[in-house]
């Protein structure tokens, strides 16, 4: 097992841009707020040929019992009693507050080995700072900036006494590296679960990973980062990505809420599957249908899922009007999977899953030309293209070009002419004859370049 390290510290002190440093990506969110951090992201550092486990962790203070600021400071106690290693980090600008040395009492209590950083120690003011946290009893202090990544030699040398042996000479790392090159063969399938604000998104992870893993609870936006989660369902591995609640854009004016809107979407770029979670009491707002046409853009896979179905009463009625909405609202995912579930209650996440992959194997899937252009005779004589202009339209042949999301191409004549209306008909018709339910589809048209152009020959 690889060493874990967990970044203790007051709120506003540097713990996540230290994080983005030692993973080398800026992943975690970073404002001069405090309290930005909630829920608590690991990640895979690395200093030199040396690499370990990093757990960034929302700031600790002190709390009304219950309050939200209290349940993120349970999320970093659990992360800390989790840890081999504890990264205690100070402001030295700011010098030791009395939340700095509180904290510094539970760290002692909680017998983990540690190491003191003094943060933004540039210049004498920080200098001064660092010297300071002598008082804290916590070892050396070691001066530190993670904003210009001055210290990390400093740093290296604390760590080095709690790497194993068979790593101190790098060959541990030579082997991750070497074993990195060859694709793993049970590499984890990608699921992105979005939504609008306060549809139950954690909730819905927390019940799956069965504790409480992400911060809950009854006010709106407390998802901020987008969180990965490496899971396994029926032996099959799978990385889940919680994320912040996708508000109408014209409502966003705060910096904080842009951020986290863009980690979200840079989580529905890196997934192969999306679930877009709706409330099933409040389902298919404007919202709703934005969210599942932005991920339709992206290429991804869909699965819909109606949360929140335990509050449902006539449930029956209620699925099957759903499922007729989402055939007229979202013609480009036509056939999509709409799947009820609880996440408070546990039920249908068996369901859920399943349709997930299910929409992995569409999403994935290849057809021969062979087959494409027998099908395509059949479709040009049963409705052939319009003439535009007084110009007919010839097309030629079909093949596709690659999966992931579906991706085919038309060849033939004057297909630039060719009417929107018309290319709907041949993506509808692929995906019933050969079936890609509910997945984007894409079609490119291209066209040989003609001999009697003369302006081209000129050209």
């Amino acid at each position: 097992m690889p060493l874990t390290a967990a970044i203790i510290g007051r709120p506003n002190v540097g713990k996540s841009t230290l994080f983005n440093r030692l993973v080398g990506e800026k992943v975690a969110l970073v404002d001069d707020r405090p309290g930005v951090t909630r829920d608590r992201r690991e990640g895979d550092a690395r200093i030199g040929d040396y690499r370990f486990r990093v757990v960034d962790t929302a700031g600790m203070d002190e709390s009304t019992p219950g309050s939200l600021l209290r349940r993120m400071t349970e999320q970093t106690e659990t992360a800390l009693n989790d840890a081999d290693l504890v990264l205690f980090m100070i402001d030295a600008r700011a010098g030791i507050l009395p939340a700095d040395e509180s904290l510094a009492r539970l760290v002692r209590q909680s017998g983990k080995p540690v190491i003191l950083l003094a943060n933004k120690a540039e210049g004498r003011r920080g200098e001064e700072g660092a010297l300071e946290a002598f008082v804290l009893g916590l070892g050396d202090p070691v001066p530190f900036s993670a904003e210009h990544g001055e210290g990390m030699s400093d740093l290296l040398r604390a760590l080095l006494p709690f790497f194993a042996p068979e790593q101190e000479d790098g060959e541990a790392a030579a082997d991750a590296d070497a074993e990195s090159a060859d694709p793993a063969p049970d590499k984890p399938v990608r699921v992105a679960i979005v939504g609008r604000p306060n549809t139950g998104k954690s909730t819905l992870i927390n019940r799956m990973l069965g504790s409480e893993r992400l911060l809950t609870g009854p006010e709106a936006g407390i998802t901020r980062d987008s969180i990965s989660l490496d899971w396994s369902w029926r032996g099959r591995a799978v990385k889940l990505f919680d994320t912040a609640g996708l508000r109408k854009k014209a409502r966003i004016d705060d910096k904080l809420e842009k951020l986290s809107v863009s980690d979200a979407l840079r989580a529905v770029r890196f997934a192969e599957v999306v679930i877009v979670l709706l409330d099933s009491e409040i389902s298919f707002e404007k919202q709703d249908l934005s969210i599942v046409d932005l991920v339709e853009s992206e290429g991804r896979a869909i699965v819909i899922g109606l949360n929140k179905w335990d509050l449902v009463a006539d449930r029956k009625g209620l699925l099957s009007e759903l499922r007729d909405e989402t055939g007229r609202l979202l013609p480009q995912v036509r056939g999509v999977s709409v799947v009820p579930v609880s996440g408070l209650a546990g039920q249908g996440i068996d369901a859920l899953m399943q349709a997930v992959f299910d929409a992995l194997e569409v999403w994935s899937k290849r057809v021969s030309t062979a087959r494409l252009n027998q099908w395509l005779i059949e479709a040009l004589e049963r409705n052939p293209p319009p003439a535009v202009s007084g110009r007919r339209i010839k097309i030629r042949y079909i093949t596709q070009v690659k999966s992931r999301p579906p991706h085919f191409a038309l060849f033939g004549n004057q297909l630039d002419a060719l009417p929107k209306s018309y290319s709907r008909y041949l993506i509808n018709g692929l995906r019933e004859t050969f079936g890609f339910p509910g997945t984007p589809i894409r079609l490119s048209l291209r066209m040989g370049a003609n001999p009697y152009d003369k302006r081209r020959k000129r050209g």
